[in-house]
Parts: C-alpha cells; sequence; structure tokens
C-alpha cells in the first residue's frame, strides 16, 4: 500500500534536468539583482527659502515581482550650490510610497502635488492636492464625466494654470451608452449594467489607438477646479480629433488659452512607437471658474471655436511656451510623417505668440532647428527627442534644455532658439549616454557592481558601397561592445548580438538591466545600429526601406565579421536576441547564415509581412519598409497577390527551410503591433523542420514585454538558453 503520508514527489519544471534547474535558480538570484535596481522617471526643481539652494523631487520605480506592477515612490533632496560651483545633495532618509498612482505632477511654484490614481472597471478616478503636509483635497470623478485619465507618455497632458486654481488635463471620454435588453426584448431606456433582469448590448465597434491603447477610443480635454472639484469637458473639440500634450497658454486681455496637440480620429492606424501620424497644434478658449470668494462658483459656459495653429506643417508636437510668453516652440516629426518611417529626424520650430490675441492660420511658422540630412564627422546629427522637460529653459529665458540621441549615445543639448544654435552640453569625448530630469539636476547613472565590464562604441565601414547610396548611408554605421576588463589574449568569451527594433530606432550606451545581466552571465555583448537607427542623419534612415532583409542583415553580418577578425569573439559560440524588427532580423540571420549562430531568440518578431499587414494596428509599416518611399502612395487596406508574394520574398520565413539554429520565441498574447500568430507560425515551421525550438508565451503582456514578471521571466529563459547551447 503506497504511504500517503510521505513527502511530495519533487516536480522540475518542463525542459529542465536536476543539473539544468540547479543552474536556472543561480541565474533568477542573479536576475533578481539587477531586476531590483530603481529607476528614476521624473524629476522637479524648486526654489528654496535657503539662500543658494533649491529642492528636488524625484518619481522612482521599482519592479515588484510578487505583485506584477511598478512600485512607485517619492523621494525629495535638499540641493545646495558650494562656492567652488559644485553642488550637494542632502537627501531625505526614506522615500515615500505613492501605491496605486497613476500621475504625479508638482504645480509651478512647487507648493502643490496633484496625484491621480486611475481605478480598474467602472470605479471613479481619484484626484488629490496635496500641500507639503497632507493632503488638502481629494476628489472621486465617475465614468460618466470621464474615463481613466491619459498617463502615458504620448496623449499625456496635465497642466496647471499659472495661478494654481485649475488644471487642465486628456481623459478618456465617457463610454457611449450602449443598447440595453431584458427578457422582454430592446429597453428603450438606459438603465444600468447590473439592474436586475437586464444586460447590456455591445453596440458599434470603435477603433482604438492600437498597440498599448487597447480600448481607448477618444482622448478628450477636461478642466478641474482645484478647490471644489468641478470637472468640464471643453467645448469646441469634436469627436474628429483625439487631443493631447495641452499646456496653458500666457493670458491675452484676460483670456486664456490651453494649446494641444490633435491627431485625426477618421483612420486610427498605432500611434505608439509611431510618430508618422499627422497632427497638428491646436488653441481653445480655457473655460473659466468665478473666483472662489464669489459665493457661487458658476462654469462660465462658453462655445469656442477651436483654431489650428500648425496648418502648414504635417506635424507639431510637445508644445512649450517661453518663460515671457512671446513664444511657443514645438517640435515636429514631419520627416516620419512625410515620408511614411515610423520614427526619423526631427526639427524644432517656434510660433510668435499674438499679445493682442488674434490667433489664426495667419501665423508664421519660424524653422529654429532643421531636419539634418547627413552630418559631417563628429558633427550634429540633427535632434531625435521622444519628450521635453516641462520646464525647458535657461535663465536667459530663450535657450531650452532637451536630451537626444546623438549616434549611439544620449546627449545633453541646449538650443538658442533665437539664433537656433545648437550647443553639446554633456562631454564631447565622452562615449556615456546622459539624460537631463529637470534643470539644476543632471544625472549620468554608473554602476560600480559592473566596474569589471568595459564598452566602446565602434565604427564600421559599410561593406560593397554601391554607386547609387547617398553619403549618408554609405558612412559607417556604428555598434555598442561590451566585454570584461581583464581576459586572457587567447581566450574569447561567447557572443550575444543584440539587435533593436524599429528598425528606426536606436539602442544607445545608457545602462539596461537586461544587458548588464546578459553580460554578467560571461558573455561579450555587440549591440549593433545598423544603417537605418536614428541619431546619424535623415539620408541614413531613409536608406533602409525597400531594403529590409538584406541591407540590415548585411550590416548586422558586417559587424559580427568585424569583430571576429579583431580577435574579439569566438565564431563557434554566438549567439543573437532581438525584439520586433530585431527579431525580424534574428529570424533573417539564422535563415541566411544557418552555420553562424549557436542560439537564437526572438521577442515578439516580424517573421512574416503577408500575414502581419492584415492583423497589425499599423499595416501601413508593412508596405513602407517593403516598398521604401513608394509604399506609403500604394498603401491598401486590401493587398493584392502582388502585393502579398514580394512582402513574403521580403521576410524571414521565406529562408526558415534552411534554418539549424536553436531558437527562443517570446510571445505577448495581447501584442498587437505584431500579432503572436508571426512568430507562432516560423516556430511551427522550424519543429516541423526538426529544429530545437521552445515558445513560451506571456498571456496578458503586448508588444514590449515589460510587466515585472513577464520581463524577468524572459531573460531568465533567454540567459539560460544561450548558457545552454554557448557553453
Amino acid at each position: 500500500m503506497d504511504d500517503v503520508g510521505g513527502s511530495p514527489i519533487k516536480q522540475i519544471p518542463e525542459g529542465l534536468d536536476a543539473a539544468s534547474e540547479e543552474e536556472f535558480a543561480s541565474l533568477s538570484k542573479l536576475l533578481q539583482e539587477f531586476t531590483d535596481i530603481p529607476t528614476i522617471d521624473k524629476a522637479w526643481t524648486f526654489k528654496s527659502e535657503i539662500e543658494d539652494g533649491s529642492s528636488a523631487m524625484f518619481l522612482i520605480s521599482q519592479p515588484d515581482l510578487l505583485s506584477n506592477k511598478m512600485r512607485k515612490s517619492i523621494l525629495s533632496s535638499h540641493i545646495l550650490e558650494k562656492s567652488n560651483n559644485s553642488v550637494s545633495f542632502d537627501w531625505a532618509p526614506f522615500p515615500i510610497e505613492m501605491t496605486g498612482v497613476s500621475a504625479v505632477v508638482a504645480s509651478p511654484s512647487g507648493s502643490k502635488l496633484l496625484v491621480i490614481r486611475n481605478s480598474e472597471g467602472d470605479s471613479p478616478t481619484h484626484f488629490e492636492i496635496w500641500d507639503q503636509s497632507q493632503v488638502k483635497k481629494e476628489f472621486a470623478i465617475p465614468r460618466s464625466i470621464h474615463g481613466s485619465v491619459y498617463s502615458d507618455g504620448w496623449f499625456e497632458g496635465i497642466s496647471w494654470n499659472l495661478d494654481e486654481t485649475v488644471i487642465a488635463y486628456v481623459a478618456e471620454e465617457p463610454d457611449p451608452r450602449r443598447p440595453t435588453f431584458s427578457s422582454f426584448g430592446y429597453n428603450k431606456e438606459s438603465m444600468t449594467d447590473k439592474e436586475f433582469g437586464s444586460w447590456k448590448g455591445q453596440g458599434d465597434w470603435e477603433e482604438d489607438w492600437g498597440e498599448t491603447y487597447s480600448g481607448k477610443r477618444q482622448p478628450a480635454l477636461f478642466v478641474i477646479d482645484i478647490f471644489c472639484g468641478e470637472v468640464r469637458a471643453v467645448t469646441g473639440v469634436g469627436r474628429e480629433l483625439s487631443i493631447g500634450q495641452v499646456v496653458w497658454a500666457p493670458s491675452v486681455e484676460g483670456q486664456q488659452y490651453l494649446v494641444f496637440v490633435g491627431w485625426p480620429s477618421k483612420r486610427k492606424f498605432g500611434v505608439k512607437y509611431c510618430s508618422n501620424r499627422p497632427c497638428a497644434l491646436y488653441a481653445v478658449k480655457a473655460p473659466s471658474f468665478i473666483s472662489e470668494a464669489s459665493a457661487t462658483r458658476n462654469y462660465a459656459a462658453e462655445d469656442s471655436l477651436i483654431v489650428n495653429l500648425t496648418q502648414s506643417i504635417s506635424s507639431a508636437l510637445f508644445p512649450r511656451f517661453s518663460q515671457d510668453g512671446k513664444f511657443l516652440v514645438f517640435l515636429s516629426a514631419k520627416s516620419a510623417v512625410d515620408s511614411g518611417a515610423h520614427l526619423a529626424t526631427d526639427s524644432l520650430h517656434k510660433i510668435e505668440w499674438p499679445s493682442d490675441g488674434n490667433l489664426g492660420p495667419s501665423l508664421k511658422i519660424i524653422d529654429v532647428v532643421p531636419v539634418v540630412m547627413c552630418p559631417e564627422d563628429g558633427c550634429f546629427p540633427g535632434l531625435y527627442c521622444s519628450k521635453f522637460l516641462d520646464k525647458p529653459w535657461l535663465s536667459d529665458g530663450h535657450t531650452m534644455v532637451l536630451s537626444s540621441v546623438w549616434g549611439s549615445t544620449q546627449t545633453i543639448l541646449s538650443v538658442d532658439v533665437l539664433s537656433g544654435r545648437v550647443s553639446r552640453i554633456s562631454p564631447n569625448n565622452s562615449n556615456f549616454s546622459w539624460d537631463v530630469l529637470a534643470l539644476v539636476t543632471i544625472l549620468l547613472l554608473v554602476l560600480s557592481s559592473l566596474a569589471s565590464l568595459q564598452f566602446d562604441i565602434i565604427k564600421i565601414p559599410v561593406r560593397g558601397v554601391l554607386e547609387n547610396l547617398t553619403k549618408g548611408a554609405s558612412k559607417p554605421f556604428e555598434a555598442i561592445c561590451v566585454s570584461p576588463k581583464c581576459k586572457k589574449p587567447d581566450l574569447h568569451d561567447p557572443l550575444i548580438v543584440i539587435l533593436h527594433g524599429g528598425p528606426h530606432d536606436v539602442s544607445t550606451s545608457s545602462f539596461s538591466k537586461s544587458s548588464a545581466f546578459l553580460a554578467s552571465l560571461g558573455f561579450s555583448l555587440l549591440i549593433v545600429n545598423y544603417r537605418g537607427s536614428l541619431g546619424f542623419g535623415e539620408e541614413a534612415v531613409q536608406s533602409l526601406p525597400g531594403k529590409v532583409g538584406s541591407q540590415d542583415v548585411d550590416d548586422v553580418l558586417t559587424a559580427i565579421d568585424h569583430i571576429i577578425d579583431k580577435g574579439l569573439a569566438d565564431p563557434s559560440k554566438i549567439a543573437v536576441v532581438g525584439i520586433s524588427h530585431g527579431g525580424f532580423l534574428t529570424t533573417h540571420l539564422i535563415g541566411q547564415a544557418p552555420d553562424k549562430f549557436a542560439a537564437a531568440a526572438a521577442r515578439n518578431p516580424v517573421c512574416n509581412f503577408a500575414l502581419m499587414v492584415g492583423t497589425s494596428d499599423i499595416p501601413d509599416w508593412c508596405f513602407f519598409e517593403a516598398y521604401g518611399s513608394e509604399g506609403k502612395s500604394i498603401f491598401t487596406e486590401s493587398p493584392s497577390a502582388e502585393n502579398l508574394a514580394l512582402f513574403h520574398s521580403k521576410s524571414p520565413i521565406s529562408h526558415v527551410c534552411k534554418v539549424k539554429t536553436p531558437t527562443l520565441f517570446l510571445l505577448g498574447a495581447r501584442d498587437l503591433r505584431v500579432p503572436i500568430y508571426d512568430g507562432i507560425q516560423y516556430a511551427r515551421a522550424l519543429k516541423e523542420n526538426g529544429v530545437e525550438t521552445k515558445v513560451i508565451m506571456f498571456a496578458n503582456d503586448v508588444h514590449a514585454i515589460k510587466r515585472p514578471q513577464s520581463d524577468f521571466e524572459s531573460f531568465l529563459n533567454i540567459g539560460a538558453w544561450f548558457k545552454k547551447y554557448c557553453r
């Protein structure tokens, strides 16, 4: 008879033997150390009452693996300026955790703090107004007024007015009325979802903005009075525009305007990672509340027409007013919009704000920093910005500070908006990446635990330059090489080739937890910025469309051969990993160079354009990258057999029969950008051909696979997979 009271049988996870499980456990402990490292999301600085000093506040994030959420906290510091022009930080003893917080925005003076907590389901959104010691006001905004407040960094726009009494913000418009049914059929009168004996129908389907915006249909503009909590939708803005990035304009003859970015809502292509969606700056009269001293605080309702401020340009983003209110500065992604590239080289422009309040299409747009087509060696390559500071101005009132990509680094720049002069603030001779969080505070993060590693940015000549290439496309591209400082001359570490997505994106020398983890396992890293990456001028960006699967593949192989020729890598122990278009390259490489790689890992890879074009939130991307410049004009929602044949020929699936490399797939089941069928089809084809294949599916993840538990399990498996096949 069996001993039912004995010890339970130890179960080993599928795919692991006892020895592998032991190594898996060891790797997980190491990865946990990297995962626990906090990151600074945002910072604010304020004038201090103490002479020669200021105060700063930092919003910090740290993964919480058990709850599978990001833990957010606030850390404060006093900054003292010393006589020798150095500064010292007097930190608060502990950070303060902000549970369930969606957004934190300090008022212009720093005397108040707005905390927003978006709730799930039908629960209201909570607004809290803090002073320096306590919560002063708290308001619950029901979903009948609006849905969640946008805190995504793109549509997000949360802006205090100058006297700190009203806040403008962007939130999801109220849910449309849905049909109600009961046992008697259709009910003409609206009922609640929970009313006994009835249920809500679905109603008409409406497009959302794609990846990461599932269920988000219409970003709309609202204002809230912080004294009474009254919320109003801003009138004059119709549903033909999706709203974002709102700021308060200077008062003109007693009337205040709100300036915001508007995206046409007629056909909503995916907007995440895609600045090629046409947009413009608009102005609308701000609602006015009667002063607090009044006995009744009525909303001064006034219908207002919106004014398009940037009709002559196809893109306008991140509006910022100068400190004196005389001009409005904005970034433009017109190169992306006009060409069709999902990201490209940016430009900077300004509008002189009329003192008489006469707003209209006659306002002249003045170029400040134009698009750089082909930079000279070592010179400014153009603007590549994903955000602006809320308060970017130096004390002279006309110089703004921003961070931008420069080759394979992130740098800090100053721009004089009067002369257009661009200067590099971060060191010219540094390969490190720098970011500006707030003026007064500039941080470079270097971890002492990685002191055993070194990195260099190497220039790699283009192989087989063709005569019809532009000058910018013929210049060397770059790769970041990470390796141990001390190693034996005749011993080469195994190499991991890391490939960014996009393809019009860039890998910089900024600290990466995942890359640091892989390097700590004994691998050297080769992080390739193939032609088409950002940070090298517009000609380099535009050289890739129409040549994906060939030019970018050749660049990666050239970079690998360059490293091998220098004796920096063991050619028998090379692994490759990439996400999205990086996964496209990964699966292309193991098909086009089947004997080159010992292991591969692909995260939400593009494997078949012909499959992706009918399921992705960005079908236009498939046309542009496959056809090049003509792809924008020939795009159609119903591709022809000829289109599909070209898509197949450009895709990794066309080389799948040659693959020998053991390959790991990591897929997000809620990915709207590259739906999982792409990766599943390719993985099934590999299994059919007898190639060692492993698939891990993350049921609740989108394209980036960034939820804490999923990110952890992804790179734990990547590390174990590469260790197994690159010993």
